[in-house]
């Protein structure tokens, strides 16, 4: 390839490759119907494998979800995981006690370290037309000194998240929303504390980017050490170093080089993930990340016994009443409304 700053171009899937700190993303985007009473869509479910519903049919799926669409109650331990809402609501509920709704361009940064149980369902809350919903989701590893912290989320409420605009010469505007990480002199807002985005020197940055058509930006230098993805995931097509990329793209980049983007001729949506890899044994076991084969079966010894403190809502598919707003309930009993 004859490109300067570009490593690899991989297709995209539903899951979308990724590379240390990071562990794994999802884009999960569906056109659902209107709602129904239970808040779950007004439409036929037949022909679906309610319970593991990933393949889409007419526009959407339930995912895990046999009644609302989402995820319900579900263990993790020795991660983060990054939840970025573009549009639609989350209802959030774990096993602290904790809950929240959220979406509409808010992000949850939630860390299981030592180990929760949460659950994520998307309540269609419109009865009268479409809940189209788009999100996606970002596991970012923990370190080994930090698999075993006291679980914590936070939210990012959209009003509050830093965004980089920037015109080129010919007057076509970039815009990125600065979710972990900092451009020039923009800075995102504090990450979970015991992250490892929360210390500046692991240059983590999570930005979401829109780019008008005929737009060109160019991504700034990271430290040479730095793995760094742009996931073009919206839109035709964009140049980068003279080679033409169609979207639905995974961009591996130098990230000690400025790489040109110079998009095509309509509006294009990029997902930027980029950290210093943390570089320790990774062991993977569905909901669980440790360091090692014995550290993944303690998960599940611990979870048998303890269930991560339980499970304490009604339903494992736990949402919260239509007329409820976007809101956060945190374990010591404080509330954000929205």
């Amino acid at each position: 390839m004859s490109s300067n700053s570009i490593l690899s171009i991989k297709p995209l899937g539903f899951m979308w490759p990724v590379r240390d700190p990071f562990l794994f993303c999802a884009h999960h985007h569906d056109d659902y119907p209107a709602g129904n009473d239970e808040m779950g869509p007004a439409a036929s479910l037949k022909g679906r494998e309610l319970g593991q519903d990933f393949t889409i049919k007419d526009g959407w799926r339930m995912y895990h979800g046999e009644t609302v669409p989402g995820f319900p109650a579900h263990p993790h331990r020795g991660f983060e995981t990054v939840t970025i809402v573009k549009e639609g609501l989350v209802d959030h509920a774990d096993s602290h006690g904790q809950e929240g709704r959220y979406g509409n361009g808010d992000v949850q940064w939630m860390t299981a370290g030592e180990g929760l149980q949460h659950s994520e369902m998307f309540p269609l809350l419109n009865q009268g037309g479409e809940n189209p919903a788009e999100l996606f989701q970002v596991w970012l590893n923990l370190p080994k000194a930090k698999k075993f912290v006291k679980p914590h989320f936070k939210m990012l409420w959209s009003e509050n998240i830093p965004v980089y605009k920037i015109t080129d010469g010919n007057s076509k505007s970039t815009e990125i929303n600065v979710i972990a990480g900092k451009i020039t002199e923009v800075t995102s807002l504090a990450s979970a504390p015991d992250s490892w985005a929360a210390d500046p020197v692991n240059e983590v940055a999570i930005w979401t980017i829109k780019m008008g058509a005929g737009a060109k930006w160019t991504i700034p230098v990271a430290g040479k050490n730095v793995n760094r993805t742009l996931y073009f995931y919206r839109g035709s097509k964009i140049s980068i170093d003279e080679n033409e990329i169609s979207s639905y793209k995974a961009i591996e980049l130098k990230p000690d080089l400025e790489t040109l983007l110079v998009n095509g001729d309509s509006d294009s949506y990029f997902l930027l993930l980029q950290g210093k890899p943390i570089d320790e044994p990774v062991v993977q076991y569905g909901p669980f990340v440790m360091n090692s084969e014995a550290e993944i079966q303690q998960a599940y010894n611990d979870y048998r016994k303890t269930e991560f403190g339980g499970w304490p809502w009604l339903r494992n598919d736990q949402v919260h009443p239509r007329s409820k707003g976007r809101f956060a309930k945190y374990s010591d009993g404080t509330e954000e409304n929205r």
